[in-house]
């Protein structure tokens, strides 16, 4: 069966993109991957897209470089233009279409069934750094009305307005969703009065099967004082689950199954966390009419979403084009994927970690906010490196080492030095008495030192060992040029505390840690290391260091002599 006329279109006006922008007849599979990603209501027609790109594309063939781009100007200019953009993507956060100063209101809007990850961290920072720049409001509203699949963990709540106050954001309101289900009743009941919402006793796959067949449900037609009456006993308790949904009236003969009469609440009998709801309601509703609602009653202005929820904003429009609401501007973005840690989800970490497979959501190995800060990942980095991916439709795939490439030029100027030793061995100096080694804090800096007492022993690391011999010489790094006596035991003479000496003599500089150190366990997302620091370290809670020739860290507890720290990158 051939495609619509309007599919066709599509097909061949991103087609034409293609070619204009490549200045060659697209590859069928460029075009394929493109309307698979614009039009997900073509993804079971495969066959039917392909035969149509390819007949766009043999017509293509018998024209000129000039003639494609005349056609894509008559068909869809704003792609042209689209192409005269993208080909220098510029850093940071593009204007907001259509945005007045002091008249923006934009929301992050989570789900709080576990903390914010780098992932969330997108919508966080350039919502709230857009609103910056317009001088507007920012809402961060909890839609938590799904109680049964995506259950809410109490403690997500804090955790979100902690992570935003450590972002260096205050959002101007908090909503929470699962707060005001009573103004969602209302709407609802205003469009069954409108005639443009019904309750539904069909069953789920009679449904869906009336709805491929583009037939319209039995129940469809019910009178709205009926459907009211039939609401008001959903909401009493008076139907099991799913007997009885309420649905939006759209178009049933719409292309898209997916736009066809929509499910806007369902009966769900489980009491919420929040003991303040608990088991107060038994209708729920649905994330798309929960968020159309509320974004209208929070006067939100602009949009930035998933391109994937691009079938939302198509569902919600039915809503505000019944009540005669305005809907706010959109903006999408594709997914951004973190190379380091797959296909990872709130569920599934959440899953991981009552498995006893993670620590916590803290466990350095994961991709949370809370994780990332108790590394030593600064605010700042982090939103400088978000702010800078912009917004795109493209999907991103990133490595953490990027993250770490920023954070590095906000710690490096700031972190102090601390000599560390990985699996220490200990090495006797002959000749060296009690002494004290003043390297300095920050190598910017040679003024401030800190003071390491030394008396003939220190502790230098295995990797090092292995590659000494006898009568090779060493400098033992802002404490002394030592010439290796033998490896087993480890024992070295003292020469000279020269640091020309070593140059001149070419010596290999290692660093080493004292004696009287500390123990150190440093807990990293690759694998933990153990080892002897020097004790100024116990000055450094709560900051980052960095353990020379090893990385950076941050000094997470202190008891006594023994340090945890964290391994933030190197």
């Amino acid at each position: 069966m051939a495609l619509d006329p309007e599919d066709q279109k599509t097909i061949e006006k991103y087609a034409l993109q293609n070619a204009v922008k490549y200045e060659a007849v697209p590859q069928a599979k460029a075009v394929m991957g493109k309307i698979m990603g614009v039009c997900p209501h073509l993804r079971a027609r495969v066959p039917e897209v392909s035969d149509t790109i390819a007949d766009i594309t043999a017509q293509m063939e018998k024209e000129t470089p000039a003639q494609w781009e005349e056609r894509l100007i008559a068909l869809a200019p704003e792609l042209l233009d689209e192409l005269s953009v993208k080909k220098e993507p510029d850093k940071g956060l593009k204007p907001l279409p259509g945005a007045d100063t002091g008249k923006v209101v934009m929301r992050f809007a989570p789900n709080p069934n576990g903390p914010p990850t780098i992932g969330s961290s997108r919508g966080m920072i350039v919502n709230s750094e857009y609103v910056k720049m317009y001088d507007g409001r920012f809402i961060l509203r909890f839609d938590d009305t799904d109680p049964e699949q995506k259950r809410p963990m109490p403690e997500a709540y804090d955790w979100y307005v902690d992570d935003f106050k450590w972002l260096g954001v205050t959002p101007d309101q908090v909503v929470i969703a699962s707060d005001r289900l009573d103004k969602y009743y209302e709407i609802a009941f205003q469009l069954i009065d409108l005639e443009k919402a019904y309750v539904c006793f069909c069953e789920g796959e009679t449904f869906k099967s009336l709805k491929d067949k583009k037939q319209a449900c039995p129940h469809r037609e019910t009178s709205a004082a009926v459907n009211r009456a039939h609401f008001e006993k959903m909401l009493s308790g008076g139907f099991e689950e799913r007997e009885a949904v309420l649905r939006i009236k759209t178009d049933i003969m719409h292309k898209d199954p997916a736009m066809r009469d929509w499910g806007a609440f369902r009966i769900l009998k489980k009491s919420h966390p929040r003991p303040s709801v608990g088991s107060k309601y038994v209708v729920w509703p649905l994330l798309d009419f929960e968020g159309a609602i509320e974004d209208h009653l929070l006067k939100t202005t602009h949009i930035i979403r998933g391109k994937d929820l691009q079938d939302s904003e198509k569902r919600q429009k039915y809503i505000y084009d019944y009540l005669g609401w305005i809907y706010p501007k959109t903006m999408h973005w594709g997914r951004v994927r973190i190379e380091e840690f797959g296909k990872l989800s709130t569920s599934g970490i959440r899953a991981s970690i009552e498995a006893g497979e993670y620590t916590g959501w803290d466990d350095p190995r994961l991709p949370t906010i809370r994780a990332i800060r108790r590394r030593g990942i600064l605010a700042d980095a982090l939103r400088k490196f978000i702010v800078e991916m912009g917004v795109g439709e493209t999907d991103v795939s990133i490595s953490m080492d990027s993250l770490y490439a920023e954070n590095r030029k906000f710690v490096d100027p700031i972190a102090h030095r601390m000599f560390f030793v990985e699996n220490p061995v200990e090495m006797k100096i002959e000749g060296l008495g009690k002494t004290v080694a003043k390297p300095p804090l920050h190598p910017d800096n040679h003024a401030v030192t800190r003071e390491i007492c030394v008396d003939g022993k220190v502790f230098v690391t295995a990797e090092d060992v292995s590659a000494m011999a006898a009568g090779s010489k060493i400098r033992l790094k802002d404490l002394a040029n030592v010439e290796i006596v033998s490896t087993t035991p480890l024992v070295a003479k003292f020469l000279d505390t020269s640091p020309e000496s070593a140059k001149k003599s070419k010596m290999k500089i290692i660093h080493w840690a004292p004696v009287d150190g500390v123990c150190v366990t440093v807990l990293g997302p690759e694998k933990n290391s153990g080892g002897i620091g020097e004790r100024q370290i116990l000055t450094e809670l709560d900051h980052v260091v960095q353990f020379e020739r090893f990385g950076f860290c941050r000094i997470d507890a202190i008891d006594g002599d023994r340090v945890t720290a964290y391994f933030t990158h190197k």
